[in-house]
């Protein structure tokens, strides 16, 4: 089932938590391309030093925030990688969960085109393995750009939802098995004073790379 606008109108951390396993469904030209959602992270405006619009701080790249829940926010960070959110909590209140990465689960060989320019059977060791662990490479991945900031989670072209058989894809096994989902501080927010150690990042540990800063 897709994901309503009621599932992202809660409290960012417990958003960030039950997105882990879910899958996220970017559709191109009629076809759906699925990721598996693996790492996640919360931003809490009103409390937050580590959030864009912290302390209910508005303007033209955060106006997004404050946006309904169920939006995309979509910016872009060193001029070259995009990262996705999704806003969180009630319109207003400036929240949003990072997708910070995933595992590929739907039609493959387009996302490892729009990745690396080139079919899955031709990717490197290395390749594989930092395939979508990182905001920027998943991005890249699902061609998600500034272009969609601010599009809408519920419609027909970006949505989540809870099995790949809601998108015509079979669910595999290993996706069905009890999630162990783990916490930890959040990766390269340095400068947030005591938000640093705000333990806001969760992750599936056998598809996370250690805690350090990736794009």
């Amino acid at each position: 089932m897709k994901l309503t606008q009621d599932f992202y109108n809660r409290d960012t951390r417990l958003v960030a938590r039950e997105l882990l396993g879910k899958y996220l469904v970017r559709v191109q030209e009629g076809v759906p391309l699925a990721v598996r959602i693996c790492e996640t992270e919360a931003y809490i405006g009103r409390m937050d030093k580590a959030c864009h619009a912290y302390n209910y701080r508005r303007t033209q790249r955060t106006e997004t925030l404050f946006a309904p829940p169920g939006t995309a926010y979509i910016y872009l960070i060193y001029g070259m990688y995009h990262c996705l959110n999704f806003v969180t909590e009630p319109e207003g209140e400036p929240c949003a969960v990072l997708i910070r990465g995933g595992q590929a689960r739907g039609n493959l060989s387009l996302l490892t085109r729009s990745r690396y320019g080139k079919p899955p059977e031709q990717l490197t060791a290395y390749q594989k393995k930092n395939f979508l662990n990182g905001p920027g490479k998943l991005c890249k991945a699902l061609a998600l750009t500034r272009a969609e900031n601010g599009c809408s989670l519920l419609g027909e072209e970006l949505f989540v939802c809870d099995a790949l058989e809601d998108i015509g894809l079979t669910t595999p096994a290993e996706d069905k098995l009890p999630l162990d989902i783990r916490t930890s501080p959040r990766i390269g927010i340095d400068y947030a004073e005591e938000a640093v150690h705000f333990p806001w990042r969760y992750f599936l540990p056998e598809t996370a790379l250690p805690n350090k800063k990736r794009r």
